[in-house]
């Protein structure tokens, strides 16, 4: 096979394979493709309109979060029936009239909550015989779709959820409860906004669609090709250069895509057969390609949908989801890329050759001083301009910004237009295209991403309003970039034939968008009955003793079991789904054990937990589907490309218990510029030493007490505080008599540790060290009462008089009677962050030591 056919025909079925995962299987002929592409084209024009700040201004079509829920499932479900076959013998060329009258009879049950929510709100919990008859159709209808379009595993898991609603009674003691009736189950489930009309299908709804529409848009816009080629232009010179490309363009792609096989095809087409060509074995190659598109979920700002979750879950505006997500991304980035070069120095791998014209040495480095701060000295500018002038202009600000961002866009679109791209499918050759020329043919690709930007950290807009104004300047982009560049090229244009051809790209584009929310739409609403019987049985608490149960206590093994739960469940479901699930049964649980154990940890730090690991979701082995697309690609064994991609992302693996530990790798803690720059430093250095030890290899092949030193490393430049904490004991027991002084003595937001002895509602004594957070500064009794504690001190010492309900001595497991035994006031001791000197030390040593090494070894 030649290198061109490899590159331009990667593998068989991987069409079929995205197709069937991101948008259905199906593609119809004749009135039945008109219909699948109305029903999409008119969900995203219906997404775009509710986002909008249109319906205010006009008053119409202004609808309620239950109507406007009602109106995303009821697409997601015609269109489930429609695109997805029922099985692999369904046809794939038309619709089957049993697969019309399903999709109706969904759509029905889903549309039922918003033709008859002023009834159904008139008789709360009370349904008739026909509420119950819509919603049980509803239910099972919705299971079948999900079988349809997300697989087996995750409608099993609802089934099972529903059917502990109902067998309550009959299950083991330590999970049984009362049960349920159906028409309780039903009204719960579908009537109501717990369950599949809940927080999951609401995040969907208001963010997760626009974000998904925005990057079909930049796809279908050229953005995409783009960010490859300049990764291929910047790196495929370097040692491994197309796999360190593949890193850095899944990364760019993650931006604005948040599916994990979709990544794969998009850059793997071309990143792949690159990899293979300069030396990478066909299933490295593969697990490259994975483990770079995967991480793409965790990249901000889009991070699939499991950022807009977490606003909901954890109660924080999106702006700090993506801060405390940044570092984490970026260093795990940084060590896949280094993970890369490692590889390609084992097996002595070189890059691709440069273009010939590029610049040499000193002309070039000026070149790109020189296009660096201009972009930088622009950026401040603007930033600094808009805000000097905000007052100024007032309401006239945003038409000022306007007309500077389309003097922007006119710039660089000229500028793109000296510069013409190849088409997007276009094979890379067998030299690199030119770094200068190719990063200026698609700059102008960055203005909806700035816009994104600046409206979620500088305007502090919702996230669908920023994501609506970004799209809204893309669907601009997408209609003019074809004939102004033709305009600029050759000083005429057939504005007929290229404006026909931009409103195709903008309609092939969202119907795009439409087509790949199907997946989320249905998990997310599937979800919602994990979380609906969750809250109408009680599982939420039963969790919390069945976990204190198996892990005796003990916060690590409560963390391995969090994540065996994750990557046994990410086996069979999306990662969403996957998220959904554990987040909702485990990241509670987590917080108040841990708070229990006296280790506060904050509740984004177990909900990114969870999220890593159900990454996992779509490379392990046998079912990641992202495995899958990577080896129709490679011509690898899928298997072995899972087991290799696994592996390469086990950085992935170890890098939320550290953040567990350590919430400064989450930017939680930093207290000024010097302690945010050693927390990156230290970072930085500690994944890429960790990424070494995992490869066996740092400047030579590692020998095994050198790969234990470095990992000793990592570990220690990741957590300081385990080895400080033997030396400088972070905290000195005070007796429980000077519980009130020490509680009125605490700064605002302070915590109140103590430790705390009693008789357990199951029998057994418990010494328990508990953490409460005091909240701002007022007399001891009030900050008390607002943790929920009341004490008294008696001659037996100081007791627990009462324990709030649902406060957080509550759920730190404080009880009526118990004894308190001393309190813990911080010690003023030295910064854990002398243990980097160490931990530098040590690796120096081992440079030391390697570098000697490697030298003999080259001669």
């Amino acid at each position: 096979m030649t290198e061109t056919t490899e590159t331009t025909n990667p593998g068989s079925g991987v069409d079929e394979l995205v197709h069937a995962a991101d948008s259905g299987a199906r593609a119809p002929k004749g009135m039945a493709e008109r219909v699948l592409f109305s029903l999409a084209l008119g969900w995203s024009l219906f997404q775009l309109w509710y986002a909008s700040p249109l319906p205010f201004v006009f008053g119409v079509f202004n609808l309620n979060f239950v109507e406007a829920r009602s109106t995303h499932l009821t697409f997601a479900l015609l269109l489930a029936f429609a695109a997805f076959p029922a099985s692999a013998h369904s046809p794939r060329d038309r619709v089957p009239v049993i697969d019309w009258v399903l999709a109706i009879l969904a759509a029905s049950a889903a549309a039922y909550i918003l033709v008859f929510q002023d009834a159904l709100a008139s008789r709360p919990g009370a349904p008739i015989l026909t509420d119950i008859a819509i919603a049980s159709v509803g239910m099972v209808l919705l299971l079948e779709a999900t079988r349809r379009a997300l697989g087996l595993p995750l409608a099993i898991v609802a089934i099972v959820f529903l059917g502990y609603g109902f067998a309550g009674p009959w299950m083991p003691a330590v999970i049984a409860h009362q049960g349920a009736s159906l028409a309780k189950t039903m009204s719960h489930q579908w009537l109501s906004s717990e369950g599949v009309f809940g927080v999951a299908l609401g995040v969907s709804t208001n963010f997760v669609f626009l974000f998904v529409l925005f990057g079909a848009l930049l796809e279908r816009a050229g953005a995409g090709a783009w960010f490859i080629r300049v990764s291929y232009a910047g790196l495929g010179h370097l040692r491994g250069g197309p796999a360190k490309a593949a890193v850095v363009s899944s990364g760019l792609t993650g931006l604005i895509s948040g599916s994990s096989i979709a990544n794969v095809v998009t850059t793997g087409t071309f990143t792949i057969p690159l990899m293979k060509r300069v030396g990478f074995p066909a299933d490295k190659a593969g697990a490259v390609e994975v483990a770079s598109s995967v991480n793409g979920q965790i990249m901000p700002p889009v991070m699939g949908a499991a950022a807009f979750l977490m606003v909901e879950y954890v109660g924080i505006p999106y702006i700090e989801v993506i801060k405390h997500a940044f570092l984490p991304a970026i260093i795990s980035y940084a060590a896949l890329l280094y993970i890369v070069h490692l590889e390609a120095v084992k097996t002595g791998l070189v890059g691709l050759p440069r273009h010939e014209g590029r610049l040499r040495g000193r002309d070039r480095v000026i070149s790109n001083g020189l296009i660096l701060s201009g972009v930088l000295a622009f950026s401040g500018a603007i930033y600094w301009g808009l805000a000097w002038t905000r007052g100024l202009l007032g309401d006239a600000l945003p038409w000022v910004a306007g007309a500077i961002l389309l003097g922007a866009y006119l710039g660089l679109l000229r500028l793109a237009s000296r510069y013409p791209q190849p088409a997007a499918d276009a094979p890379i050759g067998a030299q690199l295209p030119p770094l200068g020329e190719t990063v200026k043919g698609g700059l102008y690709y960055l203005i909806p991403v700035v816009i994104l930007v600046w409206c979620l950290m500088i305007e502090r807009f919702s996230p669908s309003l920023s994501a609506f104004w970004a799209t809204i300047c893309l669907i601009g982009i997408l209609l003019t970039q074809r004939p102004l560049q033709m305009l600029f090229a050759t000083g005429r244009v057939s504005w007929g034939d290229t404006f026909s051809a931009s409103v195709g790209d903008l309609v092939a584009g969202l119907v795009s968008g439409g087509r790949n929310m199907v997946g989320i739409a249905i998990a997310t609403a599937t979800a919602g009955i994990v979380v609906g019987a969750v809250t109408l049985t009680g599982l939420g608490l039963v969790m919390t003793e069945f976990v204190e149960l198996i892990s005796g206590g003990n916060l690590v093994l409560m963390l391995v079991f969090t994540a065996i739960i994750s990557l046994i469940l990410g086996m069979g479901l999306p990662t969403t789904a996957n998220y959904i699930v554990v987040a909702t049964l485990m990241a509670p649980v987590v917080v108040a054990l841990a708070a229990q154990g006296g280790l506060m940890v904050p509740l984004i730090a177990v909900h990114l937990f969870v999220f890593y690991f159900g990454l996992m979701a779509d490379v392990t082995p046998p079912v990641g589907l992202a495995t899958f697309a990577a080896s129709a690609i490679s011509g690898a064994d899928p298997i072995r490309t899972g087991i290799q991609a696994f592996f390469y992302s086990a950085r992935t693996i170890a890098l939320p218990f550290l953040f567990i530990f350590n919430t400064q790798i989450l930017l939680i803690g930093i207290d000024g510029g010097w302690h945010l720059v050693l927390t990156v430093a230290s970072a930085f250095i500690a994944m890429l030493v960790f990424a070494a030890a995992t490869m066996g290899w740092f400047m030579t092949k590692s020998r095994l007490w050198e790969t234990a030193v470095l990992f000793l490393v990592a570990f220690t430049l990741f957590r300081p505080g385990f080895f400080w904490d033997e030396v400088y004991p972070p905290y000195q027991a005070r007796p429980a008599v000077e519980l009130e002084k020490i509680a009125g003595s605490l700064p605002d937001d302070g915590f109140l540790r103590l430790l705390a002895r009693g008789e357990k509602a199951t029998g057994g004594i418990v010494s328990r060290s508990v953490v409460l957070p005091m909240g701002r500064k007022q007399s001891a009794k009030k900050r008390l009462q607002g943790a929920g504690l009341r004490i008294n001190a008696g001659p037996d010492g100081v007791r627990v008089a009462s324990v709030g309900f649902g406060s957080s001595a509550e759920k730190a497991g404080l009880q009526a009677g118990w004894l308190v035994r001393s309190v813990s006031v911080p010690v003023d001791r030295p910064s854990k962050e002398w243990m980097f000197i160490l931990a530098l030390l040590l690796l120096g040593g081992v440079v030391v030591l390697q570098r000697r090494r490697a030298r003999l070894i080259k001669k």
